[in-house]
């Protein structure tokens, strides 16, 4: 047997999206209000204000960071509001929620700043079984910036993939 292999994903034009691609970054922080509550459970105004007065904002200077209480305690508006005016200091890369609400922000970045004109009339495959700190969000929105530009966009690989959009002709 003499022949050559012929990749046929590669001869048909089609352009692969792998969301897996995109950089996690390794300054991600987390900011646990519980901390700074009195017995983890409830806040009382003089001691939270002293905390954030003395915390050390500098660790976080171009981080990712994501603002949250862990405890069931009732956190006020104003308390966000006040870690807020001491972090943007620092960054502007914070969230109030979870670490899955830093990831759609980090995708969101990453999808922001993707030239999405060098997919003009080409299929797309957006590659499937990625890890899971990937947000379906970043889906939704990489599905709808792709719409004005792609032939057309499936979901998987290349044996199996799923048709999502396909620009009428």
């Amino acid at each position: 047997m003499d022949e050559n292999i012929i990749n046929r994903v590669q001869k048909s034009g089609i352009i692969t999206i792998d969301l897996d691609d995109v950089n996690i970054p390794d300054n991600l922080f987390e900011i646990d209000i519980k901390n700074w509550l009195h017995d983890e459970l409830f806040l009382k105004e003089k001691e939270y204000r002293n905390n954030i007065l003395n915390h050390d904002w500098s660790k976080y200077k171009n981080g990712y960071v994501f603002i949250h209480c862990s405890s069931d305690a009732i956190i006020p508006t104003w308390a966000y509001m006040l870690i807020s005016s001491k972090i943007e200091e620092v960054t502007d890369k914070v969230v109030i929620g979870d670490l899955k609400k830093i990831y759609d922000l980090i995708f969101d970045e990453y999808l922001s700043d993707l030239d999405f004109t060098k997919f003009t009339n080409k299929s797309v495959i957006v590659k499937g079984c990625s890890r899971e700190t990937i947000p379906l969000s970043a889906y939704h929105t990489l599905t709808i910036k792709l719409k004005p530009f792609a032939k057309s966009i499936m979901y998987g690989e290349a044996c199996s993939a799923v048709p999502v959009f396909k620009k009428p002709k």
